[in-house]
C-alpha cells in the first residue's frame, strides 16, 4: 500500500502534537484511571461518567489529532476524523443521554481480557514504543488513536449493554485500520490493534449481557 506521507513525516506528527499540548496527556491519562476508579467504586452515575469520558476521548482524537495534526500530511484524516466523531457520539447517546452502558470488573475471560488491553494500552504500549525507539516526543501518547482504541474496547469487555454492538463498531474499525501501522509504518505496539479486534469480534458475536441497568434522573448520589 502506498501512503501519501513518510515514516519521518507520520512521526514528526506525533512530535509536533505532543509538543502542542502538554499537558493534555496528563489530562487524558487521568481520565483514564478515572474511568477505571469509576468502575471500581460503582456509582448509580458511573456507567454515565465512564461513557462520558470515552466520548470525550473519542471528539478529542477528532478534532485535536486528526484534524488540526494529521489532515496536512494525510487527506484521509478528514474521513478518520468523522469517524471518531461517530464514535464518541454513540457513547455520548447510549451511554450518557439513554444510560444504556454499565461496566464491571469480573473475573471471567472477557473481563480479563479486558484488564489485559487496558493494562497495555496505558502501560506497555508507551513502554514498548519508547524501548522500540519511539520516546517521547514522538511516542504515541494515550489519547491518540491506537492506544485510545485497545483502551476503549478494554473497556468494553467489562460493559453490559443491549448497545454493545453500537459502540463497539468504531473502536473495531479502527482497530483494523490503525493495525496496518504495525507493518507499514513500524510501529510494532499496534500489534496489539490486532488483539484488540479480536476481542471485539467475540463481543460483537457473542451475548450483549443483558440491558444495562438504568437510574432515573435525579436517583444519583
Amino acid at each position: 500500500m502506498q501512503l501519501p506521507f513518510t515514516i519521518d513525516q507520520f512521526f514528526g506528527v506525533f512530535r509536533a502534537y505532543n509538543s502542542a499540548v502538554w499537558p493534555a496527556q496528563l489530562v487524558l491519562n487521568g481520565l483514564a484511571v478515572l474511568a477505571l476508579l469509576l468502575i471500581a467504586v460503582r456509582r448509580p452515575w458511573s456507567g454515565v461518567a465512564v461513557s462520558a469520558i470515552l466520548a470525550s476521548l473519542w471528539v478529542w482524537l477528532a478534532a485535536a489529532y486528526h484534524l488540526a495534526f494529521f489532515a496536512p500530511i494525510n487527506p484521509m484524516a478528514y474521513a478518520f476524523a468523522a469517524l471518531s466523531l461517530a464514535g464518541g457520539f454513540m457513547f455520548a447517546w447510549h451511554g450518557v443521554i439513554r444510560r444504556n452502558i454499565q461496566f464491571t470488573f469480573s473475573a471471567n475471560p472477557r473481563g480479563l481480557a479486558g484488564v489485559a488491553l487496558i493494562v497495555f494500552s496505558l502501560i506497555v504500549y508507551p513502554l514498548w514504543a519508547t524501548l522500540a525507539g519511539h520516546p517521547y516526543p514522538e511516542l504515541p501518547t494515550f489519547g491518540l488513536p491506537c492506544p485510545t482504541t485497545i483502551f476503549t474496547i478494554g473497556l468494553l469487555c467489562l460493559a453490559s449493554s443491549t448497545a454493545l454492538r453500537q459502540v463497539l463498531a468504531v473502536p473495531m474499525l479502527w482497530s483494523v485500520v490503525g493495525s496496518q501501522a504495525a507493518f507499514l509504518l513500524d510501529v510494532m505496539p499496534d500489534l496489539g490493534l490486532l488483539v484488540a479486534a479480536v476481542a471485539a469480534a467475540t463481543l460483537l458475536i457473542g451475548p450483549t449481557r443483558g440491558q444495562a441497568q438504568r437510574f432515573p434522573r435525579g436517583s444519583e448520589g
